[in-house]
């Protein structure tokens, strides 16, 4: 069975074997735990998932909200033993081809939980293109209930050189390159739904992570997204690209589509924007 290590479409996801995919359905509300309806994800997955799909919650699963409150923005990464902890509930095993999904294309808590899987050294991880609403699309079937798997016991570690949290970090030589992929108006300064102030961190540049989606919800080729992302980075080499947004999370569909787009090496900073703005004192550009 050859592995998915970026993307996969729902005819190519359907034909995997049922025992040699861990399938993973991330759907979540961007406001994560402050949504007006925090339990509405959950209640739809079980109304309706991809077969075999185990659910993902953004907050509790691939968030560690006991440390918020730390500088580590709205939704810090989890600790090495909760994620571990997690896909052993799963029944993940190594060499297990897994494949994240959210409801539709934007992909966003299925591309955190991609970036989490090889932050740990997995690599046999894709993300659905499209979503549950392509697979449906398709014609594929759905199922209601909650899957329950044999668990395992599982022990991963993260790569810490994947991951910036250290806010000092970003003023190291060579400095990185900070690219933010919330939409230009909350980049701008414009408007600020979120968190406790509007603008973005000096000299960061701006890729919303929707310019990586066509018209019809999948991602751009990757020749395409290889030109754009071009267009924002110039000469910059890849592993000097540092990616962010509002808390880590949304950022990771633009590190899925520069891998996709064979632009390897890009990394994450964790606490995003907010992070950033929970210490008064950090410098806001606006503009």
């Amino acid at each position: 069975m050859s592995l998915h290590t970026t993307l996969i479409d729902p005819a190519a996801l359907a034909a995997l074997p049922p025992d040699q995919v861990l399938i993973v359905d991330c759907r979540a509300d961007p406001a994560g735990a402050g949504a007006a309806d925090p339990d509405k994800p959950e209640r739809e997955y079980r109304e309706a998932h991809i077969p075999g799909a185990v659910h993902a919650s953004l907050e509790h699963d691939l968030s560690d909200l006991d440390r918020k409150g730390q500088g580590l923005g709205r939704h810090p990464l989890p600790l090495e033993q909760a994620f571990s902890a997690v896909l052993g509930r799963w029944g993940w095993r190594p060499g297990l081809q897994v494949v994240a999904y959210d409801a539709g294309s934007s992909a966003l808590a299925a591309a955190r939980l991609w970036w989490l899987l090889r932050l740990a050294g997995v690599r046999e991880v894709a993300v659905l293109d499209g979503g549950l609403a392509a697979w449906r699309a398709a014609g594929l079937p759905v199922e209601a209930g909650a899957e329950q798997r044999a668990p395992t016991q599982v022990d991963l570690h993260f790569d810490a050189n994947q991951a910036i949290t250290d806010h000092a970090a970003l003023h190291a030589e060579p400095a990185p390159v900070l690219v933010d992929a919330r939409a230009a108006a909350r980049y701008r300064g414009d408007t600020e739904p979120l968190d406790r102030a509007a603008g973005h961190v000096p000299g960061a540049l701006n890729r919303p992570y929707a310019d990586n989606l066509g018209g019809d919800g999948r991602f751009k080729p990757a020749a395409q997204l290889r030109t754009e992302f071009a267009a924002v980075l110039g000469e910059t080499p890849p592993e000097r690209v540092v990616h962010m947004c509002g808390s880590g999370v949304t950022a990771c569909h633009n590190l899925l589509a520069m891998e996709y787009a064979g632009l390897h090496g890009s990394r994450l900073y964790a606490p995003s924007w907010s992070g950033w703005v929970s210490d008064p004192s950090r410098p806001i550009a606006t503009g």
